[in-house]
């Protein structure tokens, strides 16, 4: 599933007139590198969530047709569902060969870009038989998650979004403990199992689910990414400097 449904607010001007999914990055748009850079790790069916500019990301598809693949459109007509509630709402298209397999899926922001091994990743997860893996990295971000050393999920770093005058008050306990803060790249595998554990309705971050799926003793993991590229294009800044990277050929989509 590629989510592709957000007003892309960090990148106007450029989403003014389109979606986010559509902004061009050296003459490719944003979807047509998710799309890309999945197929070349196997995948060959897509679900696509769609709302700001939704009959533009629809007609691009139509157009491409479909990029020669089976992509679907998941609709978030009335309100955006976020990311937890955006998987729900596309679980149909997972649960149709759930009495079949259980075979893992991907999940990816349509606007990130990495060279992450998704192979790996993904036999990280079948290895380690999770429900979710995310691919994290040592980074600095105001959305870390907290893992412990089995790199299972714990909580949010709430540090994070202390000012950095009282995060390491004495008049404030360690947060950290043995927890390792990493930041999350949008990009997840996930097995089906998990979708009928999702029992928040409406709007929601995955990250909720994550939460409470792992404080029940369910293996959401992290896969360390650490040595790969990865940036986030939410800022034409972003693109910029994506766009002189991959001129420099330092990095590949």
């Amino acid at each position: 599933m590629i989510l592709a449904a957000g007003l892309g607010t960090r990148l106007r001007p450029l989403t003014d007139a389109r979606p986010k999914a559509l902004v061009e990055l050296n003459g490719r748009t944003l979807l047509e590198i998710t799309i890309t850079r999945l197929a070349s790790f196997g995948v060959t069916e897509f679900i696509v969530n769609v709302h700001h500019f939704a009959e533009k990301v629809v007609d691009y598809l139509h157009f491409k047709k479909n990029f020669g693949f089976r992509i679907e459109i998941s609709r978030e007509d009335d309100q955006l569902l976020d990311t937890g509630g955006g998987l729900k709402n596309a679980s149909w298209f997972f649960l149709e060969k759930t009495a079949i397999t259980d075979d893992p899926f991907f999940l990816h922001n349509v606007d990130v870009i990495s060279n992450i091994d998704l192979n790996a990743m993904l036999q990280f997860h079948k290895l380690h038989q999770a429900l979710a893996t995310l691919a994290v990295q040592s980074r600095p971000s105001s959305r870390q998650l907290l893992f412990d050393q089995a790199l299972q999920l714990h909580r949010r770093n709430v540090e994070a979004h202390l000012p950095l005058a009282t995060r390491h008050s004495p008049l404030l306990p360690s947060l950290k403990s043995s927890l390792q803060p990493l930041a999350f790249s949008g990009i997840h595998v996930i097995s089906p199992r998990l979708l009928p554990l999702m029992t928040e309705t409406g709007p929601f971050s995955i990250i909720d689910t994550y939460l409470r799926l792992s404080s029940q003793s369910q293996k959401i993991l992290a896969f360390r990414a650490d040595q790969y590229y990865w940036r986030d294009l939410g800022k034409p800044a972003d693109l910029t400097q994506a766009s002189l990277d991959l001129q420099q050929s330092t990095h590949q989509q």
